[in-house]
């Protein structure tokens, strides 16, 4: 089969999204005083894996509309394009086109927990029964 014109595999664009983000540790997360850690593990992912303890919960597809500053439906913790987003997903892979995703809204300091919520846990940081 061949690719259409412009068609990129998820490889590639996972690679792209990557380039663009400082990635942090699950410890480098959890030490940040101005992180704003957010999970957007779908509710059946949390329930089982459990949650970090104190993130906000925003779930993938509503995440752009929760955090562009520009937009009637930003939550209050969307204080402008300065804030520090660190996103968490289980292993670190969507998190990583989620924070690209916030990076284009223009929030520069956005990026994502390398091994996700799975590291977090597997480092012994501070966790919430799902």
């Amino acid at each position: 089969m061949s690719r259409p014109p412009g068609a990129r595999s998820i490889d590639e664009i996972l690679e792209e999204a990557r380039a663009r983000l400082v990635r942090i540790t699950p410890a480098e997360a959890h030490a940040e005083p101005d992180a704003l850690l957010i999970d957007i593990r779908p509710a059946a992912q949390r329930a089982a894996e459990g949650a970090v303890e104190g993130a906000l919960i925003v779930e993938r597809n509503h995440l752009e509309w929760r955090f562009d500053p520009e937009s009637d439906a930003r939550l209050p913790e969307a204080v402008g394009y300065g804030v520090r987003a660190v996103v968490f997903c289980s292993e670190g892979y969507t998190s990583s086109l989620a924070a690209a995703a916030l990076q284009d809204l223009g929030l520069s300091r956005a990026t994502d927990v390398i091994g996700g919520f799975l590291a977090w846990k597997e480092a012994g940081l501070p966790v919430v029964a799902g």
